[in-house]
């Protein structure tokens, strides 16, 4: 009879069987642990209302990250960013016709951890790709044209 030490069965299990894993090491899933963590973080802000922006929009930098890896996803982004400073949002684009996700997005990240961020993540390896990260430009509004 095998004993419970030797099999080292990990399970995860986090939000009433929302996401689970089951291995017999941890090695393979610790991605998919990091990937749990990162999304029940960024649900229990989104849940408490964890968006400053009604302290005023001069607190928040918008930062555009490119070179992205198609397959990182929001939760592991935001892990990421959260090691350099505290993140408000994170939005990765798609093409909206195939749903994919288009190799860029943006981060909402306090002001004060912006320009550390930019200079401490700009041209480091992040799932195997060299990421690009600066300082979003401004998006022109279409509808201040007057017809």
């Amino acid at each position: 009879m095998t004993s419970p030490k030797s099999m080292q069965i990990v399970v995860a299990f986090i939000c009433a069987g929302i996401a689970f894993a089951v291995a017999t090491s941890l090695e393979p899933i610790q991605p998919a642990i990091v990937a749990i963590i990162a999304f029940v973080s960024a649900l229990a802000v989104s849940l408490v209302g964890g968006n400053d922006k009604e302290a005023g929009s001069g607190n928040i930098k918008t930062l555009y990250v490119g070179n992205l890896p198609y397959r990182a996803n929001e939760g592991a982004v935001r892990a990421l960013f959260s090691e350099h400073g505290k993140v408000h949002s994170v939005r990765l684009m798609k093409d909206k016709h195939t749903g994919k996700r288009r190799g860029f997005g943006f981060v909402e990240i306090s002001a004060e951890d912006a320009s550390s961020a930019i200079q401490k993540l700009n041209d480091t390896e992040f799932q195997q790709r060299t990421l690009k990260v600066r300082e979003a430009k401004e998006r022109p509004d279409n509808n201040d044209e007057d017809n």
